[in-house]
C-alpha cells in the first residue's frame, strides 16, 4: 500500500522533472548537481544527507502501519538507531535510538527516544511544546531501562542512515504513540 508520503514523493520528483522536448530539438543533459536539501528534487535526505525534521505541517501526518520484519530495513515499529538532530537545528547532532512510524520507498521516519525520564519535567516540557510518552524496556537498551518516545517532532532519514541496532516495541504500544502523536498534531 503507497502511503501519502509515497505518492507525495512521486509528485514532488514529478514536478521536478523538466517538460518533453519537441520532436527534433535536442539539448546535451545538464550534469545532475549533487543531492543536498536545496537542490535534491525530493524533500527529503539524500543517501548520504543525515536526518531532518519531517515538516508534518507541508505533508500531513504519514501512513502509520505497524509492520516490523526482520528483513535487514527498517521498518515501522522497530527501534533503530541514527543521528538525531538537536532542537536547535545548528548541526549539532546525537547517537540515539528511535522508534520508526512510517516509511517510504527509501526513507523512514521516526520519533526520538530517550532513556531520561521526562515525566517530572512534563510540564516545562510541554511549555517549550515537547511530549513525551513512555514507552517502558525493549531489546534496544542492553540496560533494560525505561524509555519515552518524543510526539512532537518527527524526523525522516533516508534509510542508509538507519543501523539496525535494536528491537521492536509490541503492536499495542505502536498504537498508542501513534494515538498520541495524532492527538498531538491535531
Amino acid at each position: 500500500m503507497w502511503s501519502n508520503l509515497k505518492r507525495i514523493t512521486r509528485r514532488l520528483t514529478s514536478l521536478a522533472s523538466p517538460p518533453p522536448r519537441k520532436p527534433g530539438t535536442s539539448r546535451a543533459p545538464k550534469r545532475a548537481a549533487s543531492p543536498s536539501p536545496q537542490h535534491s528534487a525530493s524533500p527529503f535526505p539524500g543517501p548520504h544527507e543525515k536526518a531532518v525534521e519531517y515538516d508534518v505541517a507541508r505533508f500531513g501526518l504519514p501512513d502509520f502501519e505497524y509492520e516490523p520484519v526482520r528483513n535487514g530495513a527498517p521498518d515501522p515499529g522497530e527501534v533503530v538507531w541514527t543521528w538525531v538532530p538537536f532542537d536547535e537545528n545548528d548541526g549539532r547532532r546525537k547517537d540515539r535510538p528511535v522508534l520508526v512510524v512510517a516509511d517510504t520507498e527509501e526513507h523512514v521516519i521516526f520519533a526520538q527516544m530517550t532513556s531520561k525520564d521526562k515525566t517530572p519535567a512534563a510540564s516545562r516540557e510541554a511549555k517549550h511544546g515537547r511530549y513525551w510518552m513512555d514507552i517502558g524496556t525493549g531489546g534496544w537498551d542492553p540496560r533494560r531501562r525505561p524509555s519515552e518516545v518524543r510526539l512532537d517532532r518527527l524526523l525522516v532519514a533516508h534509510g542508509s542512515q538507519i543501523r539496525r541496532e535494536g528491537s521492536y516495541v509490541r503492536k499495542d504500544i505502536f498504537d498508542d504513540v501513534v494515538r498520541a502523536i495524532k492527538n498531538v498534531h491535531s
